[in-house]
Parts: structure tokens; sequence; C-alpha cells
């Protein structure tokens, strides 16, 4: 299974030649991320409100093949790649119709937030179950 984020881009997520700035890539990677763990049954307010938990990023690469534009129809498809015992790596293709735009990846450490300073933690079997079920190889 791969989830699925779909939106419009923003005049304000463009420059003046009206092509995407490039670090809103790296935010609707973000986005996705947050929507793929509600869509597994982990929203990240939810985590944190109850748990003290986060999922904040080690690591982020995005890999740009075309453009995108003002009112351009995008959607994302997400899915975790490798679960390691307190990181995962979620991978995230960028699609404009058909047509794959971009591709990048976040790798994330499981991070309680009790106490003073934040800390990597083993990520819950049941988390990893759910994970587990929905990792994808790309072609």
């Amino acid at each position: 299974m791969k989830n699925n984020y779909d939106f419009k881009v923003r005049w304000g997520e463009t420059d003046a030649a009206g092509i995407v700035y490039y670090p809103n890539f790296y935010k609707w990677m973000d986005e996705a991320t947050h929507e793929y763990l509600a869509a597994i049954g982990y929203p990240s307010s939810e985590l944190f409100k109850e748990q003290q938990i986060g999922c904040p990023i080690l690591e982020a690469t995005c890999q740009f093949k075309q453009s995108l534009r003002f009112e351009d129809h995008v959607q994302i498809q997400s899915c975790v790649q490798e679960i390691k015992n307190k990181v995962f790596r979620i991978s995230h293709l960028f699609f404009k119709g058909e047509i794959c735009i971009a591709s990048g990846y976040e790798i994330r450490a499981w991070t309680s937030f009790k106490g003073e300073t934040p800390k990597a933690q083993s990520i819950p079997e049941e988390v990893r179950e759910k994970m587990r079920g929905n990792i994808q190889i790309q072609a």
C-alpha cells in the first residue's frame, strides 16, 4: 500500500517565473509523511499529545526531473522503504498526472520528547507491523 497525498500548487509556492521554489518539495514531503502516519493510525498530533512522541527528520533528499507551476495538480505517493530499530526511511514520488516529476526520501527517528532532551527510542512493534505492511519496492 502506498499513501497518496494530493494538492494543488499555490501562488505563494512559486518564484517570479511561476515555477515552484525547490524548498517546497521538502515541505510537501514533510506533509506527506504526516499524512502517511495518520493513514496507518498514528496521527502526529495525537502521538505528541498523548505520548510525547515525534518523528524528526535526520536526512532528506529530493531529485527534480521536471518543474511544477502555479495551479498544477500534484500527487505524492509515499511508502516506508526501510525500518530499523529507531529510524525509518520513507520514500516519496511526486506525480503530475502520469508523469513522475520528482522523487525523494526522508530518514526519521521515532523520538520521545519527555524530559529535557529529545531521545530516539525503539519503534513500537505495533507501529513497525503497520509500516511493514506498507513497505513497497520502487522501480
